[in-house]
């Protein structure tokens, strides 16, 4: 008798690959203390967007970094710096987190984006849509997952729009379902706005990603 099998969260041994991803607007590299001078100076540029989501300070830069590097020696997290090929400099981060693995361990069908920030300067220039298109390609090509999670605070509109113009489908509010980020409520609980790709929508998603981005180049001569 065959029997489906079914996933698993367990990770086991399993690391996931951090290769470098590269477009025509940002690089994406795993994290380094290397990117510290530049992630301070773009955290420090107007952080208004910042309000449900936790950005370090410059003078927690090199904290937060060393702290991603240790979540990554786990297997839980491939953290990377966003690096604008423009100027060459590291204007934001963003990770893949909770990879999750069929029953033998070997093999991914699902991840997830997050851990995402961007400088100010940065937001609105195709950075972060060519970001999530090299991420979610990476992870459907390169790793064949089945799905790509995506979630945020259920009352960060902005984030929320962001997240659906890179195509994602909304899932629904998990009520208490993560720490909050937020300032001043440290210890509470927010309820989380859930979205998704799933494989068979990328090829459509992937396209209107290229579509958007060849937009964007064309806007901005890049």
């Amino acid at each position: 008798m065959s029997v489906t099998p079914t996933p698993s969260t367990t990770t086991s041994s399993f690391r996931m690959p951090s290769p470098v991803l590269t477009g025509s607007l940002v690089r994406l590299e795993p994290l380094d203390h290397r990117h510290a001078a530049d992630l301070a100076a773009a955290a420090e540029e107007d952080r208004s967007s910042f309000g449900h989501t936790w950005v370090p300070r410059a003078d927690e830069v090199e904290r937060y970094i060393t702290e991603q590097l240790v979540r990554a020696d786990t297997g839980q997290l491939v953290p990377y710096a966003q690096i604008d090929v423009s100027s060459g400099r590291a204007i934001g981060a963003t990770a893949y987190l909770e990879p999750r693995l069929w029953p033998d361990g070997s093999r991914l069908y699902a991840v997830e984006v997050g851990f995402t920030w961007l400088a100010a300067s940065a937001q609105g220039t195709g950075i972060n849509t060519e970001a999530k298109f090299l991420l979610f390609d990476n992870a459907f090509v390169g790793w064949d997952v089945a799905r790509v999670d995506l979630k945020t605070d259920a009352r960060n509109s902005r984030s929320r729009a962001a997240i659906a113009g890179v195509g994602a489908q909304f899932e629904g509010v998990l009520r208490n379902w993560s720490r909050s980020w937020a300032p001043g409520e440290d210890g509470r609980l927010r309820d989380s706005a859930m979205f998704s790709i799933v494989a068979p929508e990328w090829p459509a998603c992937r396209a209107r990603l290229r579509e958007r981005l060849a937009t964007i180049t064309a806007r901005t001569g890049r």
